[in-house]
């Protein structure tokens, strides 16, 4: 690889990790993660020479997986039956987001009907780019109103639970984990479940193979005692910034002045979604006994990833949390195509392109 290649993305990870660094000094929530986040979007949009590091993703996004699974216990997985009640309330807020921001894109922000239908999903990002722009959508739209509601989501909520619950470190939940306190059967297991857990995933046609499979072997070594350790701190720490640094440099090219429209929108969206998530959380709490943090976050239409690290970080039940997003990004990836053609047809309009 040459230097003008490497160059970019290397500079974005040292804009990720002095931002990091700065955020975790004046304990910031999750600062590792939320730091680089925010100091890669400001350089990001003021038009610095960084490229994300994409590369690194497939490698560190396996690493959370495994640390998210490490939280896992026999007594969280006896705990399915109460899930199943709460689980059962997923669909409707997702349904109530997805009205809510359609309408707000489609006649406050004056958006075509496909970009507006598939920016307003609480789905994957990548997914319903994909699937929009196969609509005729338009994926700078579409591409830009995920990121903005991933960065505001995770921003509004490290804030919120920052000052609440007193959440200051992401990198295992405030428990410093050193690199020599697995041993070398802890580290034949932990690296195993990276390294096999993402193509068990893909088979099985899960969205976000890369988290959810190492996490799920994860969490079946850990309940079953072959291990009580999680990955080392410092691996956390570096895969939270490469995190918050790639989702940063989403924002590359996306000036103020061009898009402050989009992000405006976006913004209202997200503060409704918001909202909407903490009456359903708070519902929800109130029947099921479950902490109204845990709802929320399990709820929240944010990234997978960092859900689950505020989850762990305020020490509720990782494995609810999670199977709630993997059951929200498979939904939405399952019946967005069905739902856009019987939108289209009940409203009498005709798709830019056929998806056929």
């Amino acid at each position: 690889m040459t230097t003008q290649r490497l160059g970019p993305p290397f500079l974005a990870l040292i804009i990720g990790l002095l931002s990091g660094t700065l955020a975790y000094i004046i304990n910031m929530p999750l600062p590792w993660m939320l730091g680089s986040m925010i100091g890669v979007t400001i350089v990001a949009m003021a038009g610095a020479p960084i490229k994300a590091p994409n590369r690194l993703r497939p490698i560190v996004i396996p690493i959370i997986g495994v640390m998210l699974g490490s939280g896992m216990t026999a007594e969280i997985f006896g705990q399915l039956g109460q899930w199943a009640g709460t689980l059962i309330v997923l669909p409707f807020v997702l349904t109530a987001a997805g009205v809510v921001s359609y309408t707000v894109y489609r006649r406050i922000g004056g958006y075509d009907p496909t970009t507006a239908f598939y920016s307003s999903m609480p789905g994957g990002l990548n997914e319903m780019l994909l699937m929009g722009g196969a609509a005729g959508g338009d994926e700078r739209r579409i591409a830009l109103a995920h990121a903005a509601r991933v960065l505001l989501i995770i921003f509004l909520v490290a804030m919120v639970f920052g000052l609440l619950f007193g959440v200051q470190t992401g990198a295992g939940g405030g428990n410093w984990t050193s690199l020599t306190a697995p041993t070398v059967q802890d580290y034949a297991l932990l690296i195993g479940c990276a390294v096999i857990g993402v193509p068990l995933a893909r088979a099985a046609r899960f969205p976000a193979p890369g988290l959810f499979g190492p996490m799920i072997l994860s969490g079946l070594v850990h309940t079953l005692g072959w291990t009580y350790v999680s990955p080392p701190s410092l691996f956390i720490i570096t895969a939270q910034i490469v995190v918050g640094t790639i989702i940063g440099c989403r924002f590359l090219g996306a000036t103020l002045r061009e898009v402050g429209k989009d992000l405006v929108l976006a913004a209202l969206v997200t503060i409704i979604a918001l909202l909407a998530t903490g009456l359903f959380a708070f519902i929800t709490a109130a029947i099921i006994g479950m902490s109204e943090a845990q709802a929320f976050l399990a709820f929240a239409p944010g990234g997978v990833t960092e859900m689950s690290l505020m989850t762990l970080a305020i020490g509720e039940d990782v494995a609810f949390v999670s199977i709630a997003h993997l059951i929200r990004i498979t939904l939405v990836i399952a019946i967005a195509p069905i739902l856009f053609r019987a939108f289209m047809r009940i409203s009498g309009l005709a798709p830019t392109k056929d998806l056929d």
